[in-house]
């Protein structure tokens, strides 16, 4: 099912690899909480109020859950076993999470002036990810 590693081709830090496999982790651990939670987070983690749309509250997390989860495996895969792909990896991550940072505080999230968890994860996320962009460029050697 998978084609042979092409880590060797890798030339950025070993560091940047590990860190898109933990986004995979963290990818996969919420989206298995979305997905097998009996109100997916919504409520005990997201403290969002389930008194109304209960049912679709929690069906969009389950729908979340369910895009988390192989989005999360395909992220470790790559940290682990197509490291050349590291970069565009912490770039999409950059723009996921950048998206999900600006909707949670200054977009349509923002307006209910709740701020739960990923909130504030998201920013952290994106200043991370930048960093490790950063390492996963080829180091180049001076002379």
């Amino acid at each position: 099912m998978l084609p042979p590693s092409t880590n060797a081709a890798y030339a950025g830090h070993p560091a940047a690899a590990w860190f898109v496999m933990l986004t995979g982790v963290l990818s996969i651990i919420p989206g298995c909480i979305h997905f097998f939670l009996p109100d997916g987070g919504a409520g005990v983690i997201a403290g969002i109020d389930l008194s109304t749309r209960a049912t679709t509250i929690i069906a969009v997390f389950a729908w979340l859950g369910a895009l988390q989860i192989p989005h999360g495996i395909l992220q470790f895969v790559i940290g682990w076993h197509y490291r050349p792909l590291v970069p565009l990896v912490l770039a999409l991550v950059i723009v996921e999470r950048g998206l999900m940072a600006f909707d949670g505080w200054f977009g349509k999230a923002s307006l209910t002036g709740h701020h739960p968890p990923e909130h504030y994860a998201s920013v952290a996320a994106v200043a991370l990810a930048a960093l490790f962009l950063f390492l996963s460029q080829p180091r180049r050697v001076a002379g």
